[in-house]
């Protein structure tokens, strides 16, 4: 890709601070800490007085997700938005090859941390980056994080301090087109160990304000002239709560501020406010505030040292509209601003054209985009010709007027990278629908069995099915091959094809049986109104993933109106004393979901929720155990697991009030809450205690799991663990007393009954909740990390999201073990039930993969995408549930049928 420069510099050298994780509200704000005593007003004094003075100021817009390095690749990187697939790849190295500001700079010092700097050093220009960065170990939760902040200016003065004696360090500083770059990550880990309105927080932002001051202060004492420019933002924002990621509002509004040479001051504010009541707060609304999208800094920073400007940029330098005052005071007034307009143009249309070369030279039946390319006789015509009349209005000193024509090149080049990126999504949502409705029905094959119906249902028309799946396949392969499409391609087209021509060979020859048979009848207005109810819960779940109460009003309906309404007054009668505790659990377990997701530690909450696990499992054992030897051998086992519970909630009170106390994690404490967590989880599975019933090996992995949900709880999730579990263990009580005419031998094959459409959906919406009952709501910035502080207090992102997976599988062990369970006492093969969900789920699957957008604020899209791939995973993770649960119910299975032969013979 060709390289474009404006050719001349406004500023020798630019200093970039990034404050990690700082929200623009509580920078800016007047009195944004009301609930903190003696808080001052003005938290950010110095930072302030220069939006006030002598710099301009805005909201910096980012995209989900808002985590640190795509933050930093859309600032740094090169103006682009990294693929949301690089977080997978680590957040050190460089998963995908990409140019940067700082690449193309004379020399960058930058200074902060070791998860940061390495991204812009590992593939540079040898010598051309150099980084200072503090070690892992530094960052450390439970310890003041201004320190992090302290130790970059430190060493920034340091540098300066050793020019002074190394006359080559010297000479390199002073070079023109020098970047400094500044990375302050103690907001961030003070947000997500005290949460953004904290006092820890407040002080933070006065420490990274002194910190701007004494980097100014550093700058004019060594260089002595007025050369340097300076942008203070931030990668991200902090959601209440303290975590970010996700598209909330919170966490997309960044602050902008920059000022130095090269930028101009504050402007007053336009007839139409610039403000809103976001900004009011502020109190600034006599000065103009402009917004950019986070990508447009890398070209503002481009602008302001004259560097290359970075290839597959797609930042729009704020000066470009020539209708709003941008950041720049040139020192050729217009004259600059319009020559960076057309350089922003060029390097945009450049990354659009090799797109659009490499998309026409391998697709077949190529469509382009019409505003750039013109009509498919006359290829390139409209954007050469809207480059002309860019560089004529230029030769003649039109400045207003190729500001504007580079605006509009802009917006079609943008729009035309975004054609050329969802061209195939036509495609593509073709190939998922076929291959998620083709699951559903093959799946189908397994429940109602039309090969079972006819003895010989085979006939000449299978060759035609055959010929067809062949012919689609081939055909889509070579399409693919010519526009050498990816290996995926070829996979997600297999899937449907082979499901469908599945479906087909065995239902085909059912369906004309049934037409050449008069006397065959269904009955269609019951199977009509099970559908239609299906279908209504099915979608009442999609609405909960954004109204939690639904999973409420579901408990409701599972637990009260199911018996009321569908249960006959014999049956009624007969089990009132199951439907009274069934509703009773399903009440309790409804009220979670109503609760608030901003959860604050509470120790008392905590102790309350494992106090109850041992009374339910004490409980549980008196009621359920035998007292022969096998009884006795699982009471010991038992035993040891209630001491595990009690020794982690001793160890969870002391840890929480050592945290609290800023004193930091015992090392005894964390060494003993690692060893009795990975003890506790792994005993219910290196057990050989034989259980004499399924009752038994299900109170073992309930206290089995209970030491995890007492030392990764931060409020009520053991509350929930105990009323979840209490929920699936009546749940197997009521269904197989309500089924008790279903007492013949186990079968090998599975006879669908209608009634297993509703156990199939009541399944799914206890999978459901078994994510969304703790509090989670569907977004990565629910997820609390002060529980995994007792654990894990150094910065450690895949350690501490590994535990956070852990605490959300130990409720679908149990929900495993008891599907299993229930599946075993309704005489039904293993998987028969999961069947009928497999062929249920795919339709709430599809409502949310034709909802996800890329329009629209970044909390929509952001939801949309989450949405999709939460109930995309639990798919697959209903699959896994059933699996393990048959698994680790198999020997207590076999047992139990051993024992009722024996009795009978």
């Amino acid at each position: 890709m060709e390289r474009y420069n404006v050719g001349s510099a406004e500023s020798k050298r630019l200093v970039l601070i990034v404050a990690d994780g700082l929200r623009a509200d509580l920078l800016f704000n007047v009195n944004p800490f009301p609930t903190i005593q003696q808080a001052p007003e003005i938290i950010a004094p110095h930072l302030r007085s220069i939006v006030n003075t002598r710099g301009a100021f805005g909201i910096s817009h980012t995209r989900v997700p808002t985590e640190s390095r795509p933050g930093h690749v859309a600032i740094i990187g090169s103006g682009m938005y990294e693929d949301v697939s690089a977080v997978t790849k680590g957040w050190k190295a460089n998963p995908v090859d990409f140019d940067s500001v700082f690449n193309q700079s004379s020399s960058t010092f930058s200074f902060g941390s070791p998860d940061i700097l390495p991204m812009f050093s590992t593939g540079a220009i040898p010598g051309r980056v150099k980084t200072w960065s503090y070690h892992e170990e530094d960052e450390d939760f439970t310890k003041d994080a201004t320190a992090l902040d302290i130790w970059v200016l430190d060493h920034l003065r340091l540098l300066f301090k050793n020019a002074t004696m190394n006359a080559a360090l010297d000479s390199e500083l002073r070079s023109e087109k020098v970047i400094f770059f500044l990375h302050l990550l103690g907001l961030d880990t003070t947000g997500h160990s005290y949460r953004p309105h904290s006092q820890e927080y407040m002080n933070n932002i006065r420490v990274v304000d002194s910190i701007v001051r004494q980097t100014e202060e550093l700058f004019s004492e060594f260089y002595q002239d007025e050369e340097t420019a300076f942008i203070f933002t931030a990668d991200h924002g902090m959601s209440t709560i303290g975590n970010h990621g996700d598209g909330h509002p919170d966490n997309t509004r960044t602050p902008l501020i920059a000022w130095g040479k090269g930028v101009r001051g504050p402007l007053p504010d336009s007839t139409l406010s610039s403000h809103d009541s976001y900004s009011e707060p502020w109190k600034l609304g006599h000065l103009l505030r402009r917004d950019v999208e986070q990508a447009d800094i890398a070209s503002l920073m481009a602008s302001l040292v004259g560097i290359d400007w970075p290839i597959n940029s797609v930042g729009v330098l704020p000066d470009v509209d020539p209708t709003r005052p941008g950041y720049l005071n040139p020192r050729l007034g217009e004259e600059t601003q319009a020559l960076s307009s057309f350089v922003n143009a060029k390097v945009i249309l450049e990354h659009y054209r090799v797109k659009h070369d490499l998309k026409q030279k391998d697709t077949i039946f190529y469509k382009p985009y019409r505003p750039l390319e013109g009509s498919s006789a006359a290829y390139a015509s409209s954007r050469i010709a809207q480059v002309t009349a860019i560089e004529q209005s230029i030769s003649q000193k039109n400045w207003h007027a190729a500001r504007k024509q580079s605006a509009e090149l802009i917006r079609s080049s943008l729009a035309g990278l975004h054609y050329l990126q969802t061209y195939d999504r036509s495609l593509i949502r073709a190939i998922v629908t076929a291959a998620y409705t083709g699951w559903a029905a093959y799946a189908s094959l397994f429940i109602f069995r039309p090969g079972d119906t006819l003895t010989k249902a085979r006939s000449t028309s299978n060759n035609y099915i055959n010929f067809s799946a062949i012919a689609t396949l081939v055909v889509f392969w070579v399409m693919f091959a010519i526009q050498k499409s990816s290996w995926m391609f070829y996979v997600y087209i297999s899937f449907p094809v082979y499901f469908w021509h599945q479906f087909t060979t065995q239902v085909m020859p059912v369906f004309r049986y049934w037409l050449s048979s008069p006397n065959q009848s269904i009955e269609i207005l019951p199977a009509l109104s099970r559908i239609g109810l299906t279908v209504v819960f099915l979608q009442g779940m999609v609405v909960a993933y954004t109204h939690r109460s639904i999973w409420s009003v579901g408990f409701l309906l599972i637990g009260v109106a199911w018996p009321l309404l569908f249960w006959s007054r014999r049956t009624l009668s007969r089990l009132s004393l199951y439907a009274a505790a069934w509703a009773l659990v399903c009440i309790i377990t409804g009220i979670f979901p109503l609760l608030t997701v901003d959860k604050t530690e509470t120790i008392a909450s905590i102790l309350l929720g494992g106090t109850l696990m041992l009374a339910t499992g004490f409980a549980f054992a008196l009621s359920f155990l035998p007292t022969e030897t096998q009884g006795g051998q699982a009471r010991q086992l038992f035993l040891v697991q209630g001491v595990l519970i009690i020794l982690t909630m001793i160890i969870t009170t002391s840890s929480s009030i050592s945290l609290q106390a800023k004193l930091g994690l015992p090392a005894l404490n964390q060494i003993s809450g690692w060893f009795i967590l990975v003890i506790a989880s792994t005993l219910p599975f290196v057990s050989r205690v034989k259980h004499a019933n399924p009752w038994s090996k299900l109170l073992m992995y309930y206290l089995g799991f209970g030491p995890c949900f007492v030392i990764l709880s931060i409020s009520v999730e053991g509350l929930f663990y105990v009323a979840y579990s209490a929920t699936l263990m009546m749940w197997i009580v009521v269904e197989s007393a309500y089924r008790q005419d279903a007492q013949a031998p186990r079968s090998k094959t599975y006879q669908f009954q209608p009634d297993d459409l509703r156990i199939a959906v009541f399944f799914l919406f206890f999978v459901q909740v078994g994510f969304f009952g703790t509090g989670n709501v569907a977004s990565i910035s629910s997820f609390y990390l002060e529980p995994v502080y007792r654990l894990i207090p150094i910065f450690s992102p895949f350690f501490m999201a590994a535990l956070l997976i852990f605490k959300i599988i130990a409720p679908y062990i149990i929900l495993s073990v008891a599907f299993a369970i229930l599946n075993h006492r309704l005489h039904l093969p293993p998987f028969s039930l999961f069947l009928v969900a497999l062929a249920l789920t795919d339709g709430m699957t599809l409502t949310f993969f034709f909802n996800v957008s890329d329009t629209g604020s970044w909390l929509e899209i952001g939801q949309s995408i989450s949405f999709f791939c939460i109930t995309s995973l639990l798919l697959l993770w209903s699959a896994g549930i059933c699996a393990a649960g048959e698994y680790l119910m198999s020997d207590v299975f076999v047992s139990e049928d051993d024992q009722k032969i024996h009795k009978v013979e």
